[in-house]
């Protein structure tokens, strides 16, 4: 029993020890790789078609009933408000989801190439507003709408 712990805390200081050299020698620096696919722009933005332009590269969407929003029709906290986005739609690449009446509507995102149209967040709300979940699929972007009335604001309320 004392070797297994022995071995365990020897794998953790070696791979440890590696990562803070390569860290500290610039061979690793995790700030430029996840800067690299942050949609800055995009959560900059204060205006809904502006963010969805600056994450999507166009602010032209359909309306589509193959795109299915679980979501409470009342939020107690818009801190926390749960969601879930399906969709029947094939060849889905990305998903966003904005909210309407937040400072920078866009909430959350996701790039699926070749994964399941299945995406599940929690997002903050600041205000009762609609939510637009916008769907990526064939290279067209399509929209479902939904109104969550929020009791107690979360971004900032």
């Amino acid at each position: 029993m004392n070797t297994i712990r022995r071995r365990t805390f020897l794998k953790g200081s070696v791979a440890t020890g590696f990562a803070a050299v390569a860290a500290t020698s610039g061979l690793l620096r995790p700030t430029e790789v996840l800067a690299a696919a942050w949609p800055k722009s995009a959560f900059k933005s204060k205006k809904l078609d502006k963010s969805i332009k600056n994450l999507f590269g166009s602010s032209k969407v359909t309306a589509s009933k193959a795109i299915k929003i679980k979501a409470p029709i009342q939020a107690e906290n818009g801190a926390v408000v749960p969601l879930s986005v399906s969709t029947t739609l094939a060849n889905v690449t990305a998903i966003g989801v904005f909210v309407e009446k937040n400072p920078s509507p866009l909430a959350t995102s996701v790039d699926l190439p070749g994964a399941t149209a299945f995406y599940s967040a929690r997002i903050k709300m600041g205000k009762t507003s609609a939510i637009h979940v916008i769907v990526k699929s064939g290279g067209k972007l399509h929209v479902a709408k939904k109104t969550i009335k929020v009791t107690v604001g979360g971004c900032g309320g």
